[in-house]
């Protein structure tokens, strides 16, 4: 390496061990693309499906940077294994910032941000506290209660207390149909929409095989609107913008296979509503105590109750059909803009972190 070199090191982890694997990789390759190779000397490390670490060696381009189409869709394993302390051996003399993309459990859920907290290096994205409790629907549905954010009825269940009782007190309770999902996972993965009894059955017996805690939710027939937050203590939000689902709801295949839904950005919405929904998104963030960068989705129930609050997503997809970039982008903030003031956010979290705690 050139000791010359004064760009930034920004590793980039992606992977990981959850059902989200794919969707982390592509939004790797996404983010190694748009990376400015003037400014960052981007270092993929891959987490395999099986847990082992790996320090890909991937296609560089001209210009500097990797090849983004040489990262795998999907990594078993692969060569010999290494272990977390790769991010620590990057550089001792350039300044090293972490991007986490790894999507659900094992990843986005603060297990990862807690290693590199102890590597005590600047990252991308929410603290542990934030990624742990916007990771559980159930608990951040609890913490939305409490601060007053509307939001569906709801009922959490852990896989071992459902039975008889609580499947007709359930439909007693939310009606049908019921959105049945695993608490701890994201970009819909073992997501269902029950319409029967039998159906909800199965519904939670799918769910129960991500996660042992379970969220059922009534069905709301509104509108599905997203809004971009990012910032650390002075968050701000973007434009908001609306998915019509090209499925009866915005499933995994929606999101990542077949680009049926339908983008609309801005959504359609009259001034008031939109700083209603921007406010509400900023409230919701500053609730979970996210930082850096998360995702705000509400449905939007005209004539009845108006906006509600569904879930965070503290890392959103980068892919090029995901809706964090383009809301961006059509606030004004261009993807590579947008990496460079994530980079800044992480930047300012590490140096305030430092003061407060050292002694």
């Amino acid at each position: 390496m050139d000791i010359t070199d004064s760009r930034t090191v920004l590793a980039i982890i992606y992977g990981g061990q959850s059902a989200e694997h794919d969707v982390s990789c592509v939004t790797a390759a996404h983010v190694l693309r748009a990376a400015d190779p003037t400014k960052y000397r981007t270092v993929p490390i891959a987490i395999a499906r099986d847990g082992s670490w790996h320090a890909p060696t991937l296609a560089e381009l001209p210009e500097g940077g990797v090849r983004p189409d040489t990262i795998p869709a999907r990594l078993e394993t692969s060569g010999v294994a290494t272990t977390p302390s790769i991010i620590t051996s990057l550089s001792t003399t350039q300044p090293i910032v972490v991007m986490p993309l790894l999507h659900g459990p094992l990843g986005e859920d603060g297990t990862v941000q807690g290693l590199i907290e102890l590597l005590d290096l600047p990252y991308v994205g929410s603290g542990v506290l934030a990624s742990a409790v916007a990771m559980d629907k159930g608990v951040s549905k609890s913490l939305f209660q409490q601060a007053g954010i509307p939001q569906v009825r709801h009922i959490t269940l852990r896989e071992d207390q459902v039975s008889a009782e609580s499947l007709s007190d359930l439909v007693l309770t939310l009606g049908l149909p019921i959105f049945v999902k695993p608490a701890n996972m994201g970009s819909s993965v073992g997501v269902s929409k029950a319409h029967t009894l039998d159906e909800l059955i199965a519904a939670i017996t799918l769910a129960a095989t991500y996660d042992q805690w379970i969220v059922c939710e009534e069905a709301v027939v509104g509108r599905e609107i997203e809004v971009a937050v990012i910032g650390n203590r002075t968050p701000r939000a973007s434009v908001a913008g609306e998915i019509t689902p090209g499925n009866e709801f915005y499933d995994y295949d929606d999101k990542y296979v077949t680009d049926a839904a339908t983008l609309n950005i801005p959504a359609q919405l009259t001034e008031e509503q939109s700083q209603e929904i921007r406010a509400l998104a900023i409230r919701a963030y500053e609730t979970l105590h996210c930082e850096g960068m998360a995702r705000v989705d509400f449905f939007f129930e005209e004539g009845g109750r108006g906006f509600l609050c569904n879930e965070i997503n503290t890392i959103p997809g980068f892919t090029p059909i995901s809706m964090y970039p383009k809301l961006w982008e059509a606030s004004g903030l261009r993807y590579a803009d947008l990496i460079d003031e994530l980079i800044e956010h992480a930047l300012e979290r590490h140096a305030r972190r430092k003061r407060t705690t050292s002694h």
